[in-house]
Order: C-alpha cells, then sequence, then structure tokens
C-alpha cells in the first residue's frame, strides 16, 4: 500500500495533489443522475467541470443535502464516482462522507436517540451495537465515512449543542464514544472523532465563542476522552474544532493537532476540517491575512482535508506553494494519509466498483424500479433504538404516583394511580418531532422541505399514550409553545388538569439550527430556564390540585422550579428518537422499569452556569457566595420502580505502590419486587493533592441487572493510573497519599466507601497509563480482606 500510494505521489502534479485534499458539497439527485452541486450563502458555487480533471477528495453529504429516496440516491452516488474517477487520470474516486451523529442523517432512516441518551444508558455494549447497525446501513449505499461521535465533555449547559454530546463526565464520555466508534469501523465506515478540542467549553455557553482554559483543565477533562479513543477504537478520522483557545484556534495549533494527536498518541489517519473552519482562519479568527495564508496555516498544524467544499486548499494553497510559504512536502504529507486512507477502502484497487452492496445485481438502466428498494429503517433498526430509548429514560422523581396501571372498565371509581382520565398538557404532547434532536434528518434537512413527509413513522406521545392506556380518556392542550411568550392557552389546560385523575405535562425542547429552535446548534440559552413562558405552564398546573407528571422531551437539562419538590413525579427524555414516545410511555405505565441515569446533572436553579459536578471544592456550594450550584437531581441520578441493597464490602488490597491496584468486592441485591437495572458508579475522590482536584470523579461503571431477591457479588479492581492527573509542572502524575474509593448510585449517592492508600515515590504516567476500573462478577471462591461496613 505505502508503495501504490508512493508511486502516485510522485506521478502527482500540484494540483492533482490539491484536488485530494478538499471535498465538494453536493447532493445527489431524487431521479437517480449525478449529483449537482449544493448551493449554499456561505461560499460561492463550484465549478465541477473545471474541477474533476484533477481529481476531487471527497464529496459532501451526497444523502444528507436534500430528501432522496435512498435507492436512487445510492444510483446518483455510483452514476456520479463513475465521473469523477474518468475525469481524472488516476482514475480515483471520491470518499463520500455524511453526518451520523444520531442515524444515518438521510431520507427514511432510522433516527437513533441522541448521544445525551446514549449517555443515561451507560451500556456501550449497545450503543456499539447501534453504530454497527449506522454504518451498515452507510456503507450499502456507498458511503465511506461519518462525522461522529463528538466528544466533547459538557461544561456549560447552556451551549446548544449539548444534545450532541455525551455528558459532562470525561470518562463516560470517552468509554460511549470508545464503544460507538468502534461499531461504525466494524462496519468499514471512517469514524470522525470531533471536535479537537475544548469546543464545549466557550464562554458563557455561546457557539464558538472563545475558550478561556488552562492547560490542566485541558488535559484532565477535554482530551480525556479523545485520548482514550485514540488509543482504544481504531477511528481513522479527527475533525478540528472551531474555537480558539487562549488565542489559538483549532485549526492552527500545531502542538494540538500535530504534536499530541500524531506525535505523541501515534494517530495516523486524517485530520478534517470543521466546515469552513480554514477559512474561519482569516474571517473569523483573524490570524490569517489571506486565503492562502488561512490555507498555509491549516497544513502546516496538521490539517489534511478541506470540507465541506474548496475554499482555501484549491488556487490559494498552491499560490502559497509556489511563493515558498508552504513547502511542497507538507501538501504531500498531507496526501500520502489521504490515500492511504482511500486505498484501506479499496477505491485505489484495479478492479473497484462504485456499485454499493445494496445495488448489486439490480438494473441501474432503470431509476424507476429501484425506487423504494433500499430500507434504511428496518424493523431491526426500530428495535435497536427502542432498546436504547428504553434504557435511556431517567426517573428522576417519583412519590408513589408511577407507575400508572391502565385503569380497567368495570370499577366506577378511578385514582392517579389508575387513571381513568389523563390530561395530557404541553407543547410536546401531540408533536411527532420533539424526540429529534438536531442533526436528525427530518430536523436537520427536512424543515426546508415543508411539502416532504418525515420519511420515518414519529409517533407522537398523544398516540403512544392512547396505545398504552387503552381503556383510559386522554384528553389534550398545547397550553403554550416550545417558547414565545403566548400565555393564553394555559387557563384551557388547568381546566382540563382539574377534570383529570392525573396530568403529564409534555414540556421540553424543539430542536433546530442557528436560532430556530431551543436546542441544536447555534440555538445556546442565557439560562437554563424552561423555554418559553412553560415554567408559567408547569406552575399552573402544579396549582390546579391533580397530580403532575412532568415528562420532559429536551435536548439539554432545565431547571424545573417548584416542580422538583411539588410534581408527583419527573421524566426525563433526552431526544429519544423514532421509539421515544413508546419508551415514555412504557415508563409511565410501568411496563418499562426505568434504569437510565443522568449523563448530566439537572439545576436547581437556572442561573448558576457553568456548573457541573466534576467541581473543586470552591466550585460548589460555599458561605462565601449567594449563589448555590447544587444540582436538584445530580449527575448520574435515576430512580427505579425496585429497590437494591449494597453491602459486604471487602478491600483485599488497601494499600499499595503507585504503580499497583487496588481490589475490593461487594454485593448488590434486589430487595423489591420486579426485576431490575442498579448502575454501580465508581467515583474516585483525592482528598490532598499537589494541584486543585474535582471533589470527586467517575472511573468505571458497570450495569447490574436482578431479578427480585437476587443478589450479585462483584469484584472491582482499580489500578493506580486512574489516581492520576496533571500536575503542576505539567506532566501527569501518581501521587501516593490516601483515597477514597466510592461505590455509588449517582455522584450524591455514596452506598459504600473504601478508604485506601498509594505508597511509594510520585510516579510520572503518560498516554500507555492504564485507563480502566473493571467491575465485574466474582470468582467462584470467595474473596477475602478487610471488611467495611456500609458508609
Amino acid at each position: 500500500m505505502d508503495t501504490r500510494v508512493s508511486a502516485l505521489i510522485s506521478a502527482m502534479t500540484l494540483e492533482e495533489k490539491t484536488a485530494q485534499l478538499y471535498g465538494v458539497w453536493a447532493g445527489a439527485s431524487d431521479q437517480g443522475g449525478e449529483v449537482a452541486p449544493h448551493q449554499h450563502d456561505m461560499e460561492e458555487p463550484v465549478d465541477l467541470d473545471a474541477l474533476l480533471p484533477a481529481g476531487l477528495g471527497q464529496l459532501t453529504r451526497p444523502f444528507g443535502t436534500a430528501p432522496v429516496d435512498p435507492a436512487l440516491g445510492a444510483l446518483s452516488l455510483v452514476r456520479t464516482q463513475r465521473r469523477i474517477a474518468s475525469a481524472n487520470r488516476f482514475g480515483i474516486p471520491a470518499l463520500a462522507h455524511e453526518e451520523c451523529l444520531a442515524g444515518f442523517a438521510a431520507w427514511k432512516a432510522t433516527a437513533y436517540p441522541v448521544p445525551l441518551s446514549w449517555g443515561a444508558t451507560f451500556d456501550p455494549g449497545l450503543i456499539r451495537r447501534m453504530a454497527a447497525a449506522i454504518g451498515a446501513d452507510m456503507r450499502s449505499v456507498g458511503v465511506h465515512q461519518g462525522l461522529a461521535p463528538v466528544l466533547d465533555v459538557v461544561r456549560d449547559a447552556r451551549w446548544g449543542r449539548v444534545e450532541e454530546t455525551i455528558g459532562e463526565d470525561p470518562y463516560l464520555v470517552g468509554t460511549l464514544a470508545t464503544a460507538y466508534i468502534q461499531g461504525l469501523e466494524s462496519a468499514g465506515i471512517v469514524a470522525t472523532l470531533k471536535h479537537f478540542a475544548g469546543y464545549s467549553a466557550s464562554r458563557a455557553g455561546r457557539n464558538l465563542a472563545p475558550v478561556a482554559m488552562g492547560p490542566r483543565e485541558r488535559a484532565d477533562v477535554v482530551l480525556v476522552p479523545f485520548e482514550m479513543a485514540v488509543r482504544e477504537s481504531g477511528a481513522r478520522s479527527v475533525m478540528h474544532a472551531y474555537t480558539d483557545t487562549d488565542g489559538v484556534p483549532s485549526a492552527a495549533d500545531e502542538p494540538l493537532l500535530t504534536g499530541l494527536l500524531r506525535d505523541t498518541w501515534g494517530f495516523d489517519g486524517t485530520v478534517v476540517a470543521d466546515y469552513f473552519g480554514i477559512a474561519f482562519l482569516k474571517t473569523l479568527h483573524g490570524v490569517a491575512g489571506s486565503w492562502a495564508d488561512a490555507a498555509a496555516t491549516a497544513l502546516r498544524a496538521g490539517v489534511d482535508v478541506e470540507l465541506p467544499t474548496v475554499k482555501t486548499f484549491g488556487a490559494p494553497l498552491r499560490e502559497a506553494v509556489a511563493t515558498g510559504r508552504v513547502p511542497e512536502e507538507l501538501v504531500d504529507r498531507a496526501v500520502r494519509r489521504v490515500l492511504t486512507q482511500k486505498a484501506q477502502l479499496g477505491l485505489l484497487d484495479a478492479d473497484w466498483s462504485p456499485v454499493p452492496p445494496a445495488l448489486e445485481g439490480a438494473d441501474l438502466g432503470d431509476p424507476a424500479a429501484l425506487r423504494g428498494t433500499v430500507d434504511l429503517d428496518a424493523p431491526a433498526n426500530r428495535e435497536l433504538a427502542a432498546r436504547i430509548a428504553d434504557q435511556a429514560i431517567v426517573l428522576l422523581a417519583n412519590d408513589g404516583t408511577l407507575p400508572l396501571t391502565p385503569s380497567p372498565t368495570s370499577p366506577p371509581t378511578s385514582s392517579p394511580n389508575r387513571p381513568r382520565t389523563i390530561a395530557l398538557v404541553g407543547p410536546n404532547a401531540d408533536e411527532p418531532t420533539a424526540v429529534l434532536g438536531c442533526y436528525s434528518f427530518p430536523v436537520h434537512v427536512g424543515t426546508q422541505h415543508p411539502g416532504t413527509p418525515a420519511g420515518t413513522e414519529l409517533p407522537t406521545l398523544r398516540e403512544a399514550l392512547e396505545r398504552e392506556f387503552p381503556t383510559a380518556r386522554i384528553v389534550t392542550a398545547r397550553g403554550a409553545d416550545v417558547d414565545g411568550d403566548d400565555t393564553s392557552g394555559i387557563a384551557e389546560a388547568v381546566r382540563l388538569a382539574r377534570d383529570a385523575d392525573v396530568v403529564i405535562a409534555a414540556l421540553g425542547d424543539r430542536a433546530g439550527l442557528f436560532g430556530r429552535g431551543t436546542s441544536g446548534e447555534g440555538c445556546d440559552a442565557d439560562s437554563l430556564a424552561l423555554p418559553g413562558v412553560q415554567q408559567e405552564l408547569l406552575d399552573a398546573l402544579l396549582d390546579s390540585g391533580t397530580p403532575v407528571i412532568t415528562a420532559l422531551l429536551a435536548g439539554r437539562p432545565y431547571a424545573l422550579g417548584r416542580a422538583v419538590e411539588e410534581a408527583a413525579a419527573i421524566v426525563q427524555a433526552f431526544f429519544p428518537g423514532v421509539a421515544g414516545t413508546a419508551a415514555l410511555a412504557g415508563v409511565l405505565s410501568g411496563r418499562i422499569n426505568p434504569s437510565g441515569r443522568l449523563p448530566v446533572s439537572v439545576p436547581r436553579t437556572p442561573g448558576a452556569q457553568p456548573s457541573t459536578y466534576l467541581a473543586a471544592r470552591l466550585a460548589q456550594a460555599t458561605e462565601v457566595s449567594s449563589i448555590d450550584p447544587t444540582a436538584a437531581f445530580p449527575f448520574g441520578h435515576g430512580l427505579s420502580y425496585t429497590t437494591f441493597s449494597w453491602s459486604d464490602l471487602t478491600v483485599t488490597h488497601d494499600e499499595t505502590g503507585t504503580d499497583g491496584d487496588f481490589a475490593l468486592a461487594f454485593t448488590v441485591r434486589n430487595t423489591g419486587g420486579r426485576h431490575g437495572t442498579e448502575v454501580v458508579q465508581l467515583y474516585l475522590h483525592d482528598p490532598v493533592a499537589s494541584v486543585v482536584q474535582p471533589v470527586q470523579r467517575l472511573i468505571g461503571y458497570a450495569r447490574v441487572t436482578l431479578a427480585p431477591g437476587e443478589s450479585r457479588r462483584l469484584e472491582v479492581t482499580v489500578p493506580a493510573d486512574l489516581a492520576s492527573f496533571t500536575g503542576r509542572d505539567g506532566r501527569r502524575v501518581v501521587e501516593p497519599g490516601e483515597l477514597e474509593l466510592r461505590l455509588a448510585a449517582s455522584s450524591a449517592d455514596p452506598r459504600l466507601v473504601a478508604r485506601v492508600r498509594l505508597t511509594g515515590a510520585a510516579r510520572y504516567v503518560d498516554h500507555t497509563r492504564r485507563l480502566h476500573a473493571h467491575i465485574g462478577p466474582a470468582q467462584a471462591s470467595p474473596s477475602t480482606g478487610r471488611r467495611i461496613s456500609s458508609t
């Protein structure tokens, strides 16, 4: 492969080399014809006839630009790839990429739960399966690269893209993102880690705003998931972040993109630009005076591919080479990475065919016969989406009203637990897209085509409740919009509430882009109060005298005011996808025993941001500030319809050197009356360190499913490496001293605590350190050691 790539590069002109370093944004044809360049207001349109003789590196979102029948989109891509390969003298096709943040972002493809829901599952294996299914669908129609997952750690929940993240803890983000990448790559799709690095830490949660963080926060919080993914996932691409950190844009950060990513971590794939990110070096960051300067800066830093279309890596880059600002060796470096990846994908093989698996054996000369023959929303996909949604719903509070039991037809009376009349109130009560995030196709693209159906079945919450409670009378009122200040519908909503046995308040977000929603890219919030007048609606329902179940379909956590104490129950769903309303209804009825846990804290007050559980002592409630950032519901929190006891903690190794391991064992028992899943969370607390540490941080977790009365003995092994942090000299160190290992049901609910000690000299570790604790079933022979009572 190296020989083939080297031979190609040596035979290429500079123009042919640079042609491999950019994409063209092109939409597939719904008639099966060749793609057409996408017209957008960020750039002038491109001339494919002029570009293609030199070759083309990538095709940007052929399926994700307009509603296109999947089979005809695949045919369109086939014809376009033939045109691209035949137009250049080496016969090199383009690499096609698509978005796949919550499923393949194509018309009629399954819309899975958003990444914040992945975080709520605490289930890497399930997320790996989902990604493999997404990758198989993409590969079947000729796509090669997916622009996912997002590894940004939530630092400020006001940021609009919180829904795209996995959570506020770097270990949770790293493990689930790594699983997603493994699944996508197992299907032959190039996964793209984004956004490298620091995008989610922008000031005041504003999209693209500057990032102000020190090197220690960057190393110990922001970079941790990327490091894990590079080491363990097999990811073949990384996307730079838009933002600048301490004045240095990521696209211009050579120590980050080359020094750390490649020289230290050993990454050997491609670094691609976030859309228009290289041009932003000139237009937004002001660190380049011309397009040629922008191209030179990004290429030198380590960016290999300009997306979504050509602006700087074409003629401006060639100009920079001609004038000596960029050595041609840097162009060759990037081209080698791009061509190596194309070779890995089989695009340079002599027998390469543009026909993807979904069209093999089909009559490509009859587009009409192809329409409807490719299914990207198969029953197996929807079943998998349903399982994720089932595990992602989080029961935050419950006074005993839940679960609701479908009321029989014979008794003349009813109660909140057996409601005959349910008042379903709120802006998300009867809204099909309330379960979708901003990168799902119906929201991301479909809103620009109002006459086109969504392409996938999206049952509303009303429809799901009617199926779940067939004997109940369900009355609905919108009450208020998601945003806006119209309160005229609240009185009708309250009237329905007073006449019902129970109220379900369906509140939350509307996903959108750049201000067209309340959650999503460019939809940042100035506070974490419920959007619009939803809090006013919720308070009025609480005053109705009827028990209120608050059901949230949202992209970020919100402060809920009085409802935290006064609601009969609170159920949180983070845009749970096509099966989301069925999962929510199942939790309400008790058909599903909830097992989701919060991947982000739910604030008590709307204005205490930025705040996450991963905070030092002075970032928490103190006597010297009038602002209390204590969460209403903490990271890791979630209730069940059964109960669990934790007991019999033993510590077989409570003292070890800074290069050793701690060993613990404990028992979890289901003490309730039905099957349930406990999510065991392991936190590390370092009481004394040479630099300020968060009070605690997650270092391990496990889902434990038990039948009523069943118990399981679990063993825990904790490498000393997990106590490491970035010290004063910038090196990662394991320091001797006392630690606490907290086995907990949430970050605020430790059940068992082991006090242990690291001995010996301080030990420096690097990117080869161990990253995981082990939590698993105990071996047959019982462990012996010091027994510790519950704390």
